[in-house]
């Protein structure tokens, strides 16, 4: 008998499971570079030994404060712009080894900053560390900020205690700044315009991850709203006297599909439409798509989002509707650039805490995010290093991250990563070579660049 429409396999109610496939083929090509992949290092000499064993001395004596801090972070998450407990208790952290810490800086109310002054009459390098600490809606520190935060406060505890010792040891300026709002945000581009980074010649902080990485691609992010304007009509009655709205944003959406195939591979578009009618009998006047746009270098996000523009152009052109293009109700986050000289200091740091981190590449560049560190990285040299507090397999921005951040390895990763963020800082700070070598790095891959402009 002929199969009827009620005899065809029928849709349950549940989503199939994606294929673990490519993300399993994906570690099988990590794990074959784990075997012959080494990063080079420094040849540069950095700080005397002995002074970096003080140092990792330092790190030990607050590693039980640091990992009680991320615990209570962890518990009590706090999201972006609203970290009014989280900054507190960073702040309160500092005030108990002696640190004058301000809070509310920099045009942020849950900004925090610090400073360790340079003894009298010395000429050194001003070096920044950074904290994020701000966490994700439901899920909690899905993304490890905990751990972020208690790395650079510690690395800032460690030198600012070095220095109570003998200034001589920490010959420079060291600030440390709390910065919010990392997700979804742009936090440290709201404080770099407010003032948060002049004057420094290097920042550094470092991130969670499934692997120990001395730099990973991390994508550059714009934001984008698109409201088409339409005109009402009854659907059935009089369809051609309206102007649909829901099909202009259906084919900006379609566009947008087809405009993939066009794009690098590292490209990232996606988007949703969040209006688009509210009755099926009304051609409805409004809908609107939001979309991020994500690419590796600034100049590739600016041609990305022209071409972007271009699709909800032709979309309304094409439906004669009206349309309002509206970019960045965030600022936008650059790609980070990673200055070399630097997280070559960082794995010799890591390696003597027993850990290698591996050079880029080896970990597949698909799996990107974005990060506002980026803009902070174009506007003076900077490192963002990844460090191991979970399985590879497992995912940033998920349950299980966020249960990574507490586990043991994050409590690991507590003093190691400070203590890589403090020893790379204070070898910039003793190494004259060093430190004109990050110089001249940055202002060889293009120097600072006019961020708040650069998309005009």
């Amino acid at each position: 008998m002929p199969t009827t429409a009620h005899d065809a396999p029928r849709p349950s109610a549940e989503p199939l499971e994606p294929s673990t496939d490519y993300l399993e083929e994906l570690q099988a090509a990590t794990d074959a570079a784990y075997a012959t992949a080494r990063h080079p290092g420094s040849a540069f000499a950095g700080a005397d030994d002995a002074v970096t064993a003080r140092l990792e001395h330092a790190v030990e004596g607050l590693h039980g404060e640091l990992v009680d801090l991320m615990l209570d972070l962890a518990a009590h998450p706090e999201t972006a712009f609203e970290e009014v407990r989280s900054s507190r208790a960073i702040v309160e952290m500092l005030q108990r080894h002696g640190i004058d810490a301000q809070l509310g800086v920099h045009g942020v109310e849950t900004a925090i900053r610090a400073e360790i002054a340079p003894a009298e009459g010395v000429e050194s390098p001003t070096v920044a560390v950074l904290s994020e600490y701000d966490a994700l809606p439901v899920i909690g520190h899905g993304c490890g900020h905990n751990v972020i935060a208690v790395m650079g406060l510690g690395a800032f505890l460690a030198l600012a205690a070095l220095a109570q010792e003998d200034p001589g040891l920490v010959p420079g300026r060291v600030v440390y700044l709390g910065t919010p709002a990392e997700e979804g945000h742009s936090g440290k581009e709201v404080m770099a315009r407010e003032g948060a980074f002049e004057g420094l010649d290097a920042a550094v902080m470092a991130h969670g991850y499934g692997h120990d990485l001395a730099d990973q691609l991390w994508l550059g992010r714009r934001t984008l709203t698109v409201d088409f304007h339409g005109r009402t009509a009854h659907a059935s009655a009089q369809p051609f006297m309206g102007r649909n709205a829901l099909d202009a944003a259906s084919l900006m959406y379609q566009g947008i599909g087809l405009l993939r195939q066009q794009t690098p591979p590292t490209d990232r578009l996606h988007a949703v439409i969040t209006e688009g009618g509210d009755r099926a009998s009304v051609i409805p006047d409004l809908a609107r798509v939001q979309m991020y746009v994500r690419s590796p270098a600034p100049a590739t996000l600016r041609d990305l989002s022209r071409r972007v523009e271009d699709v909800a152009l032709g979309a309304a052109l094409m439906t004669g509707c009206g349309v309002t293009v509206d970019w960045d109700v965030h600022p936008p986050s650059l790609p980070v650039r990673t200055n070399e000289a630097l997280t070559g200091r960082w794995v010799e740091a890591q390696r003597r805490r027993g850990r290698e981190p591996l050079p880029r590449g080896v970990v597949s560049e698909t799996l990107a995010a974005s990060t506002d560190f980026g803009n902070v990285s174009y506007r003076l040299p900077g490192m963002h290093p990844l460090i191991r507090i979970a399985d590879p397999e497992v995912a940033l921005h998920t349950r299980e991250f966020a249960a990574a951040a507490t586990s043991d390895r994050a409590r690991s990763a507590a003093a190691d990563g400070a203590f890589g963020l403090a020893a790379t800082l204070l070898d910039v700070l003793h190494d004259d070579e060093l430190a004109r070598a990050v110089a001249e790095e940055f202002a060889a891959s293009g120097g600072a660049i006019d961020v708040p402009h650069y998309f005009d």
